[in-house]
């Protein structure tokens, strides 16, 4: 109870009244702030005047920036070297090597670092970048000279046999000529394009590729921080559902020991014995869902951080809030249009549609290529006759130099096709960007809408556990003192977990949109919360902390039906 009233007592500052919180430097610009009356005709004046347009300010060809976020962890501090991920190919097959053998407890900052080590599809993302980047080099390349080695004999061997008769009408005497020749010849060819009109288009494609790749690279990093917060709220979640569900069963406990003491006694009846056992009955339900919610919150967690086979993740830190956001709606909305790179990338694929355009005016347009080609070629070998044997022995060189030409003069208006084709690609993705910037504004406003609801959930469900468990209390007093029956305890209790529950869930939801902002907007402005101050010990319930709570045996699901129905019972 200490917690929560020191808890909501941090909630309800007001973020611009925070004294001992630091804020980031505001959004505005600098100046002051002007009287009412001049705020007003500079509001009008700014409604009459146009919205800028994005390539004014964010240009045509965008070039993403690193520096706008903090970079990807690299390396893992010393601490975690043994959480690194398993070899990419690495596919367990007995099942020993996927049997849980530790229980890992990670804080929110541990497991940042791990998924931007471990995670492989940021390690995907991040090839894809490489691959761009050589695909811009080839493109390159197309500047340069290009040197082709290539022979068509080297060498080659003749040998051969030719008779000739005398019976030809020549009047020569008929012979046989034998021929065993060796020949090699080689070229060197040398060329330069001087005019190549697809050429820069070409590169200018690859370039606006490759700042997409590293866009996509920032922007998948962004989403990867995101997601390993969320599931990290939800493992706390289950965390504290699973405490609660542990609470709840022992205090059905107590109340069920109570219920068949006063039973035994002769001063209440079995309904009563009764309400106690289906209240405990749905408490020990609650926790186990709880706990299956929090084993596979923790397996989501490690399969987002691709850690070893035979580990499992806890939450090192409780669930508690994160901060408070400082920037307004308007500032978050105009921060969220200056450093999402999702609107860069539709700028980028405007760019390579009008690219890819003039590379298909290219086409038909004359190319000009300059050619050396210097040929070099050696025979050796013999000639045989019954008159004249002469051994063949000889080389030869060339050189040529040439300009080489192709001009394609008509191709059936393909290429005037593809060229409207590729501008009409530029103006679908000019729409796509207004669709974009909908849908970007939407999302924060989205997020800043949940963070305030979340917040007042906080507020009142806060207020909820204390006042019911209060009621709780008194309903226990009333209820030993006889002044009341067994459902008075036992839907207070029920209200106190369903209370505990919205609280823990209104925690994770605030959180969850706090963090969805700054993923939004590319802000950090969060003011975190002042710690509360708690006793050193955990505060005891008296009659209730000290009963255990057993694990109940797992049978078979038709064993157990009928263990709970039997045949007669199910005939009646």
């Amino acid at each position: 109870m200490r917690r929560l009233s020191s808890l909501l007592a941090s909630l309800t500052v007001v973020p611009a009244l925070a004294g001992p919180v630091v804020a980031a430097p505001s959004l505005r610009a600098a100046g002051g702030v002007p009287p009412a009356a001049t705020q007003g005709k500079a509001a009008l004046l700014d409604l009459a005047a146009p919205l800028p347009l994005a390539p004014a300010s964010k240009g045509n060809r965008p070039k993403s920036n690193p520096k706008v976020m903090p970079p990807a962890a690299r390396t893992l501090p010393p601490e975690l070297r043994d959480l690194v991920a398993p070899a990419s190919l690495a596919l367990p097959d007995h099942p020993r090597q996927v049997r849980i053998n530790q229980l890992r407890p990670l804080s929110l900052d541990q497991v940042e670092i791990l998924a931007e080590v471990n995670n492989p599809n940021l390690k995907a993302i991040a090839s894809q970048v490489e691959q761009a980047q050589s695909n811009l080099r080839a493109k390159l390349s197309l500047w340069y000279p290009q040197l082709v080695l290539s022979t068509s004999s080297f060498p080659i061997y003749t040998v051969g046999q030719q008779y000739s008769s005398g019976f030809t009408g020549t009047g020569q005497p008929g012979d046989t000529t034998l021929d065993s020749i060796w020949k090699m010849q080689a070229a060197l060819q040398a060329s330069w394009a001087l005019i190549d009109p697809t050429r820069t288009p070409q590169i200018a494609v690859a370039r606006d590729q490759y700042e997409k790749a590293k866009n996509e690279y920032l922007i998948g990093l962004r989403d990867l921080r995101l997601q390993a917060a969320k599931i990290y709220f939800e493992l706390q979640t289950a965390d504290d559902q699973v405490q609660i569900g542990q609470e709840g069963v022992r205090a059905s406990l107590v109340s069920l020991r109570d219920a068949r003491a006063r039973f035994q006694a002769g001063v209440a009846t079995k309904l009563e014995v009764l309400e106690a056992e289906t209240q405990l009955a749905r408490d020990e339900q609650l926790l186990t869902n709880a706990l299956a919610n929090q084993a596979t919150a923790r397996r989501a967690l490690a399969a987002l951080l691709d850690l070893p086979q035979d580990l499992t993740p806890t939450a090192a830190d409780p669930a508690r809030v994160v901060g408070i956001w400082l920037p307004s709606l308007q500032e978050s909305i105009v921060a969220a249009y200056r450093f999402r790179e999702e609107l860069d990338q539709i700028l980028l694929d405007i760019s390579i549609a009008n690219s890819s355009a003039n590379a298909e005016l290219g086409r038909v347009q004359p190319f000009l290529k300059i050619v050396n080609t210097l040929g070099f070629g050696r025979s050796y070998g013999y000639e045989f006759s019954p008159r004249v044997v002469d051994p063949i022995t000889g080389w030869n060189a060339e050189n040529a130099v040439g300009l080489n030409l192709n001009w394609t003069i008509y191709d059936g208006g393909s290429a005037q096709a593809t060229y409207r084709q590729a501008k009409q690609k530029a103006q679908e993705d000019r729409f796509r960007f207004a669709s974009k910037r909908d849908i970007l504004r939407q999302d924060v406003e989205t997020s800043f809408y949940e963070l305030e609801k979340n917040n007042r959930n906080i507020l009142t469900t806060s207020r909820e556990v204390i006042s019911t468990r209060e009621s709780l209390r008194l309903a226990r007093l009333r209820f030993q003192a006889g002044v009341t029956t067994q459902r008075e305890v036992v839907d207070t209790q029920r209200d106190l977990t369903q209370a505990e529950v919205r609280y823990s869930t209104a925690i994770s939801d605030y959180n969850k949109a706090l963090v969805e902002l700054r993923r939004r907007t590319g802000l950090d402005q969060i003011a975190s919360c002042e710690p509360p101050v708690l006793p050193p010990n955990k505060p005891v319930v008296a009659g209730a902390t000290d009963v255990p709570v057993e694990p109940l045996p797992l049978l078979p699901a038709c064993s157990a039906a009928q263990a709970q129905f039997p045949p007669a019972a199910k005939r009646r």
